[in-house]
């Protein structure tokens, strides 16, 4: 079976080569957007708390909607294509990393604010030497989660024309043949176990920042 699939991309391996920079442009930039988005809204909501549970709950609930009904939902006013998509996978992005960030900086420990505050620093400071620091780990676990969702769910982009691996789960799904299927999904288990593997990496090191800085 593997030496089927081996053999199909390299016949196909223009088209394969694609695929895979599609497939990274998309969840990539669907991460940045939904980080650009999401983390001075987090940021927002944690210091204003009396709004935090209204915006969580909502954020929450788009959790459980399915990214292929939001891409459904986007045809009709973006067409198919590449966009829709984009859509769909930045809005399965925001709510880990906005809940996480969220969470984050309202858990930075306020006698350290205080603290800084006592010293004179300006919020400006306070918010760039003391709080960024802190909260940075739990930021980090968030975009972690949401880049596992974001790239195992881009396969899906392939169902509106969006392109990248999902393009050859779905050629394989329609023909019978296990190989051509595999021929995506490996190596969409494998970048999505990268960004997992990277991330997690990341994540450990700023932990290690923020106990020891």
């Amino acid at each position: 079976m593997l030496d089927a699939t081996y053999r199909y991309i390299l016949t196909n391996r223009a088209a394969f080569q694609q695929a895979v920079l599609i497939h990274i442009e998309l969840s990539t930039l669907a991460l940045v957007i939904g980080a650009l988005l999401s983390i001075p809204l987090g940021i927002y909501v944690a210091r204003r708390r009396p709004f935090s549970p209204q915006v969580l709950s909502l954020f929450s609930g788009l959790r459980v909607v399915p990214s292929l009904a939001i891409m459904f939902l986007a045809v009709p006013y973006l067409g198919l294509g590449f966009l829709p998509a984009l859509v769909a996978l930045t809005v399965l992005a925001c709510p880990p990393m906005l809940i996480n960030t969220e969470a984050a900086f309202r858990g930075v420990d306020a006698a350290v604010v205080e603290s800084a505050r006592g010293m004179g620093m300006s919020p400006r400071q306070v918010l760039w030497r003391v709080e960024v620091p802190l909260a940075t780990p739990v930021v980090v676990a968030g975009v972690r989660t949401a880049a596992v969702d974001v790239f195992a769910s881009a396969t899906l982009a392939a169902f509106i024309g969006g392109g990248g691996l999902g393009d050859f789960v779905a050629r394989g799904f329609a023909l019978f043949d296990p190989a051509i299927m595999l021929a995506g999904a490996i190596p969409v288990a494998m970048l999505t176990l990268g960004a997992e593997v990277v991330l997690g990496g990341a994540q450990r090191v700023f932990e290690h920042r923020a106990h020891t800085g």
